[in-house]
């Protein structure tokens, strides 16, 4: 097996049990995963909903010395939002380390902002690995909430006319 076949299996297996260790709330909701991951930390995370704007990236982490900040897209449709707060989540459960950085927010002081991660390049390992553990904790999500009745695939009851 190549190096880069055993780099991939080792993000996988590493994902896969960190999304598998999270109590994740049913049904799902990511602000309130949010709760759950700063209980977790023992650090306070603040999500921070703002109008998205062409060229900023969807989502980011500030990481400052009293707590993390999600700044997210919030005229997304919930889906994207719920993703996109995963995906910061997903950097903060990883302990991705970013760069002190004032170019996204040029307001602050680089002395409040320890590191900025923001959602713009998927090439990077760290995006990679923070895109996977997000997509794996909504797949869980997904297939371990109890179906809605209003479900049209899923019927409980066994059809009485003989068709399945």
């Amino acid at each position: 097996m190549t190096p880069g076949r055993w780099a991939r299996r080792r993000l996988l297996r590493r994902c896969r049990a960190l999304a598998g260790s999270l109590d994740l709330p049913v049904p799902f909701d990511a602000a309130e995963l949010a709760v759950r991951v700063a209980d977790r930390r023992r650090r306070p995370i603040e999500l921070i909903p703002t109008p998205w704007q062409p060229g900023l990236p969807c989502g980011l982490l500030v990481t400052a010395d009293q707590a993390d900040y999600i700044v997210y897209a919030a005229d997304t449709p919930p889906l994207h939002r719920q993703h996109i707060l995963a995906h910061e989540l997903a950097h903060l459960l990883c302990e991705h380390r970013g760069r002190p950085s004032t170019g996204l927010l040029p307001h602050l002081s680089p002395q409040l902002v320890g590191r900025v991660l923001g959602r713009t390049v998927y090439s990077e390992p760290q995006e990679q690995e923070a895109e996977l553990l997000a997509s794996l904790m909504l797949h869980r999500a997904l297939w371990s909430r109890p179906a809605p009745a209003t479900d049209p695939f899923f019927d409980p009851a066994p059809r009485r006319d003989g068709h399945d």
